[in-house]
């Protein structure tokens, strides 16, 4: 393995959120910049609010930064301080990736990649065309999913406790996106994904066997959403897979190189005393 090292042309990338410890993309991005030897650093950053957040960015478009994640809650805001954004985060309305480059904002969302790449490892049969599929919560990582969900073919319900902002959602995305609630809302479902971050109020056993579910959250693996459905016989999808899946573009797009050789997978679980 090389050895990454540090002098004054280190090329610093980061995390950003609030909160944001709980964070596993610094052990992620620094493990791939000691196995290629980088002169490159990865930290966390919580601002406090959207000035702060705000700040941030001034301070990227500036060359303090080569680039950033970006997590709740600012992934929005994110998108909009950008002075160019992908089509992807077009689609969505939202980033998780700013790269700054010559006084320039770049933004860009790696969260609906990593969910397709998830769910291609971990549900290698699951048909995405034409199916239903219901997306717990409206917020950033939602907005991104259920963009590139519904640009794979799937009928994306959006399910959320504040009906106004999943409406506002599937207007923003339209076509083959609609808000559902109520026990309807899982009928025939293909697929459930949680984006909140908490458990979801859901009757597993009335579902579907052939239902896959999967939660966006990470920490613990297997949350105890996925319990229930392993318990319930359901197929599961978990969160860690999708953010080592979102996790190489964003390390390519802050580094200007792709990542190594390297699967994290092992070296997460082991972070987090896991076996999952």
């Amino acid at each position: 393995m090389s050895r990454a090292r540090i002098t004054g042309a280190v090329k610093v990338g980061g995390i950003v959120g609030h909160p944001v410890a709980h964070s596993l993309s610094p052990v992620i991005h620094n493990a791939w910049i000691e196995a290629a030897g980088l002169d490159a650093a990865y930290v966390a950053f919580a601002p406090s609010d959207p000035a702060g957040f705000e700040a941030l960015v001034a301070a990227g478009r500036a060359g303090l930064l080569a680039g950033v994640n970006v997590t709740a809650p600012f992934k929005e805001q994110a998108y909009r301080l950008a002075d160019t954004a992908s089509e992807t985060a077009r689609d969505s309305g939202s980033a998780n990736i700013l790269a700054f480059r010559d006084g320039q904002v770049r933004a860009d969302s790696a969260d609906g990649l990593g969910l397709l790449r998830a769910l291609q490892q971990q549900a290698p049969n699951l048909s995405l065309a034409g199916s239903p599929v219901v997306m717990l919560g409206a917020g950033g990582a939602a907005r991104a999913a259920a963009a590139t969900l519904a640009g794979a073919g799937a009928l994306v319900r959006i399910v959320n406790r504040t009906r106004d902002r999943a409406e506002a959602l599937a207007a923003d995305l339209g076509g083959s996106v609609t808000v559902a609630d109520g026990p309807a809302a899982f009928d025939g479902a293909a697929l459930i994904v949680n984006a909140l971050s908490v458990r979801p109020e859901i009757d597993l056993a009335t579902l579907d066997p052939a239902t896959t579910i999967m939660d966006m959250t990470y920490k613990p693996v297997v949350t105890p959403f996925l319990q229930a459905g392993r318990d319930a016989g359901l197929g599961t999808v978990d969160g860690l897979a999708m953010l080592i899946g979102q996790a190489g573009p964003s390390f390519e797009a802050i580094f200007g190189v792709a990542p190594p050789d390297l699967d994290p997978r092992p070296i997460l679980l082991a972070h987090l005393g896991e076996t999952a």
